[in-house]
């Protein structure tokens, strides 16, 4: 009887190398392979721990008939060329970047959708951290327009970040339209220089109609409840100000401190989504077996 189901990863970095720590606590996940281009300190990391590695990237991953699901976390270009290999290979991808092939996945508010897609988008940091609130407002008051402004420490944007910044509020933006209901959205990211490293911290506007303040406040607080389930470190910093049609929310995330430093809330929240989201994709995998 199958008990876990095996993964990949590829991309050795920060986000890769998070994902590989939070897998090795799964219930249902096995860490497969953490696969790369080039040999690096998280290659070399995972091979002294006993994982399986490659620098032969995606094909190191189509060639192991037994991974199930595979995390990308490369960047928007690497993802384009790597999904139709995955998805002709049979393998579920989960995508880390912004390359947005597949559909937005934001677990606590569309996860049970989703899980017979081929590849799933796991949006961005500042999409895991602000669509669910976006979309809660909009449950009860329909929400206009959305503007959200995530600022991160410096320390915690890697090359990944900053080479597709443009991709990352683009696709930022249309997930709190997608998924959060918004009928217009704008995304902004700010990269804290401060020492010592800030955590992650997210403000959200959104304008609404006939707004309800009480109504407002306890779907965000029900929201914030179900993302703490699978990111702790989320909190509501500043709860819902209303100011005629306009909400003003502010929201830190504090990481796990799986490997990354709990100030890098903002590479915390989308691995931990992605975990959540393979995990709740596993379950059905395995029970699928079984009953075969």
């Amino acid at each position: 009887m199958v008990d876990k189901i095996k993964v990949a990863v590829i991309g050795p970095g920060n986000i890769g190398t998070d994902l590989m720590f939070k897998i090795l606590k799964s219930q249902h996940l096995e860490m497969g392979l953490l696969t790369g281009i080039v040999e690096s300190e998280g290659i070399q990391r995972a091979r002294n721990m006993g994982i399986n590695t490659s620098i032969e990237g995606v094909n190191a991953v189509l060639q192991d008939p037994d991974i199930k699901i595979v995390f990308d976390a490369t960047g928007a270009k690497p993802h384009l060329m790597h999904a139709p290999l995955l998805k002709e290979a049979g393998k579920i991808a989960i995508d880390l970047t912004p390359a947005s092939v597949g559909p937005y996945c934001v677990p606590c508010v569309n996860l049970e959708e989703l899980l017979d897609e081929p590849n799933v988008n796991m949006v961005t940091c500042a999409g895991q951290a602000t669509v669910p609130i976006v979309y809660a407002i909009n449950k009860v008051a329909s929400v206009h327009y959305a503007e959200i402004v995530a600022s991160l420490s410096s320390k915690s944007a890697g090359p990944g970040t900053r080479q597709n910044i443009d991709e990352f509020t683009e696709t930022t933006s249309k997930a709190l339209v997608q998924v959060g209901g918004a009928k217009r959205a704008k995304a902004i990211i700010v990269l804290n220089p401060a020492e010592p490293p800030v955590m992650m911290a997210n403000t959200i506007y959104v304008e609404v109609e006939n707004p309800d303040e009480k109504a407002i406040t306890t779907a965000v607080q029900m929201m914030v409840n179900e993302i703490q389930k699978y990111v702790p470190g989320y909190r509501l910093r500043v709860p819902p100000i209303i100011e005629g049609q306009k909400v003003t929310i502010m929201i830190q995330v504090e990481g796990a401190g799986d490997f990354l430093p709990k100030y890098s809330g903002n590479l915390d929240i989308i691995t931990s989504a992605a975990v959540s989201y393979a995990e709740r994709l596993a379950q059905k995998l395995i029970r699928k077996d079984v009953i075969a």
